[in-house]
């Protein structure tokens, strides 16, 4: 068995795991360690644990050492120089004519590489740049194309649920979202209703899919969450009389009946039944 724990570099980036050798870092310490790109500053989020040997890319890589006083307020220096990188980058691209935007500036802690991220529709040439960065900065310089996704997730922002962006506040990694959520989920398909800020289709989709996946194989009756959960387009027996189901939410546990062309309520599940067993139960 091997001890390991897990360091996220940025909040939202994905988890990469460690030694945790003889620090004694436990989860919500700020550790050092080294990385394939050099020195980094990080924040253990999953504590120690062990793990079976097969489980762990060795060799795995120590942690080494817990935050320092010298550490923090290298790190705001570092912040600093970033934000004059920026700037300097942004002159150079402009000098140069190049079609591309700039989006955030990285240092390593260590400074032994700056990594600058950018976006463009198409290939950009920036062996000219390259050039001028480094004579600047003297160090290893790498610029990274992203995508508008990636955009949303550094830059930020608040979502049309009046929260700030779920990939720029917790989530890890980005998960295909297709079109077909968002007809599952009988919403409107109007890109502007269903689009996040990037652009895309809106991560969320994904969250409640599940409730609405069809079982795989023949003769399979959609799966129900609640065997009172009504389908939709079947007549439905309520307090205030027959009706035909028009849509159903999985998450509220409501549907919607239509009793007559100009009368349509939303029920809970529970108050509605099927009208061929309310009939039967009246037998």
């Amino acid at each position: 068995m091997t001890t390991i724990v897990g360091v996220r570099f940025k909040r939202t980036c994905k988890i990469y795991y460690f030694d945790p050798a003889d620090t004694g870092a436990v989860k919500g310490d700020d550790v050092i360690v080294e990385t394939t790109w050099g020195m980094e500053f990080g924040t253990v989020t999953v504590g120690p644990k062990e793990v079976d040997d097969k489980h762990v890319t060795q060799p795995l890589k120590p942690i080494i050492r817990k935050v320092t006083d010298a550490d923090r307020k290298k790190l705001k220096e570092n912040s600093v120089r970033e934000k004059e990188a920026f700037n300097i980058c942004q002159r150079c691209i402009r000098r140069h004519g190049l079609e591309m935007s700039l989006v955030d500036v990285e240092f390593t802690f260590d400074v032994s590489r700056i990594i600058f991220y950018f976006t463009a529709d198409g290939r950009i040439d920036f062996r000219e740049l390259v050039k001028d960065l480094a004579s600047v900065f003297r160090t290893r310089i790498e610029l990274r194309q992203i995508g508008v996704r990636d955009e949303a997730r550094m830059v930020g922002g608040i979502g049309c649920c009046g929260r700030p962006l779920c990939c720029a506040s917790w989530m890890g990694d980005f998960e295909p979202v297709s079109i077909r959520m968002a007809k599952s989920q009988n919403l409107s398909l109007n890109p502007t209703k269903i689009s996040g800020c990037c652009g895309r289709l809106m991560c969320c989709l994904k969250f409640e899919d599940y409730l609405y996946e069809k079982p795989k194989g023949k003769n399979k009756k959609p799966r129900r969450e609640k065997a009172e959960m009504p389908q939709v387009g079947t007549m439905v027996a309520t307090s205030m009389g027959n009706g035909k189901v028009t849509t159903v939410n999985k998450a509220k546990h409501t549907a919607t009946v239509q009793l007559t062309p100009d009368n349509v309520v939303t029920l809970e599940w529970d108050e509605i039944m099927e009208a061929d067993k309310a009939v039967q139960s009246s037998d």
